[in-house]
């Protein structure tokens, strides 16, 4: 028995999609680039690099580019490498490589509550639309957005979420008045 086989055609593999910045005051150009080595520094900009090359760097050189250093940490990184290192930096990039990896809500509400960093925290990765009202609870003010979802639900307005919680959070809350550990956002 003989078998012939065709050529088939081959699916197109899709790039991954681009990503828009999203700030709560609405969509952005994004001035910051993500790096994997210090040589980008050399260049005008501002850059994101990984956190060992961050932490490569000379100190002097870390002082003199706070305004264009940002640094990005992955779930597992160790947060306690660049808390005494935050006055150095105007933006920490938390990732969010699967979307049922929520260390980097931890590591934002720590920055800010605990830390009490004043400069930009970013999510990177996998932001979803049910996320999205957390993560501005617990401190994170800018956002790299892929999913189409999240993008039109964003250009249409609609940040969705739940109106009251119960937690504890970075963002000031107030108390609803009828029960004292129910809160609403403040705006």
């Amino acid at each position: 028995m003989l078998v012939f086989m065709t050529e088939t055609a081959k699916p197109e593999t899709s790039a991954a999609p681009a990503s828009r910045l999203w700030t709560p005051n609405g969509f952005r150009e994004d001035d910051w680039t993500h790096a994997e080595t210090a040589d980008a520094l050399s260049g005008n900009g501002r850059f994101i690099l990984p956190l060992q090359v961050f932490l490569d760097l000379d100190p002097q050189i870390r002082i003199s580019a706070k305004e264009r250093l940002g640094v990005s940490l992955q779930p597992g990184d160790q947060l306690d490498k660049i808390v005494d290192l935050l006055d150095q930096l105007s933006l920490v990039a938390l990732a969010f490589p699967a979307f049922t990896d929520g260390r980097s809500f931890s590591k934002a509400s720590l920055l800010r509550s605990r830390h009490g960093f004043e400069g930009a925290v970013r999510a990177t990765g996998q932001v979803l639309i049910d996320q999205l009202p957390h993560m501005l609870r617990v401190g994170f003010d800018e956002f790299e957005i892929t999913h189409p979802v999240l993008l039109k639900r964003l250009e249409e307005g609609r940040l969705d979420g739940i109106p009251v919680h119960y937690q504890p959070a970075a963002k000031a809350s107030a108390p609803t008045g009828n029960y004292s550990w129910r809160r609403i956002p403040t705006n």
